[in-house]
């Protein structure tokens, strides 16, 4: 077997069991491990996280709704705000952001604000924050998923590794947040996936995914989104927080020094 393919399950199956306990699909994570170690090109990484997205999202799903965490209207709210934007997302980044370099500081402005926001939220008590506990206004939680959903569709995440820390910032608890983001990122990921698929029949960039690593990646992160979720009761949350956020701020500078150089 081909050791893209070896690496491809292996990164996922690692990624998916660390980020599912938080409502993140790893592919935030993935991404920089395809540009860098897989050489896929820009912009059919995106597509081919995505891809990664739609084949990993069931294993941590199915386990959130054996064990009752995936119920309310959280996940509906979140899925029809970030539905329109990652097709948005998908066109702005095949029509406009193409380059590589361009591409590689938005990994870095992504990356580095996520991860400083979830080593804060780590490290500090939550009874010293200034947040007020509490879930956004439907409107308000409705804008903040479409802006999400565009920056998702840019970048190949879906949108809910980035909606999970702001909510979970307003005071919600990660098992009630992680199951919905996850939701809304699998969703997402679909429609966005279907997107560049159209887009490549009008663009003459590599637009189509790499199909055999986005499988590879995603098998693995079926089996460690099934694995972290099943695990998220007995995982030390604040050290998990810690240690995301520090492997997106060090990734991000990584992307940051590249990208300026």
């Amino acid at each position: 077997m081909d050791w893209t393919v070896l690496g491809g399950l292996a990164a996922g199956l690692v990624l998916a069991t660390v980020t599912a306990p938080v409502g993140v699909s790893g592919a935030v994570f993935l991404l920089p491990v395809q540009l860098s170690v897989f050489g896929v090109p820009s912009p059919a990484v995106t597509p081919t996280n995505l891809l990664f997205n739609v084949v990993a999202g069931p294993g941590a799903l199915w386990r959130f709704r054996r064990d009752g965490a995936l119920h309310g209207d959280l996940a509906r709210r979140l899925v029809l705000g970030t539905l329109p934007g990652v097709v948005i997302g998908a066109t702005i980044r095949v029509l406009a952001l193409p380059g590589p370099g361009v591409f590689r500081l938005l990994i870095s402005v992504l990356l580095l604000p996520l991860g400083v926001w979830l080593c804060l939220r780590a490290l500090t008590p939550a009874r010293r924050l200034p947040l007020p506990a509490g879930e956004l206004p439907p409107h308000t939680l409705t804008g903040l998923a479409l802006a999400v959903g565009v920056i998702g569709g840019v970048y190949g995440i879906g949108g809910g590794s980035l909606l999970g820390p702001i909510l979970v910032g307003r005071g919600l608890p990660v098992a009630r947040v992680a199951p919905a983001a996850l939701a809304a990122t699998f969703a997402t990921s679909l429609v966005g996936a279907a997107a560049y698929a159209l887009l490549s029949l009008m663009s003459s960039a590599d637009v189509a995914p790499d199909w055999w690593l986005g499988l590879a990646c995603g098998t693995g992160g079926l089996m460690g989104g099934y694995l972290g979720a099943r695990l998220q009761p007995r995982l030390p949350e604040r050290a998990l927080r810690l240690l995301l956020g520090a492997l997106a701020a060090g990734l991000g500078a990584v992307y940051a020094a590249q990208a300026l150089n």
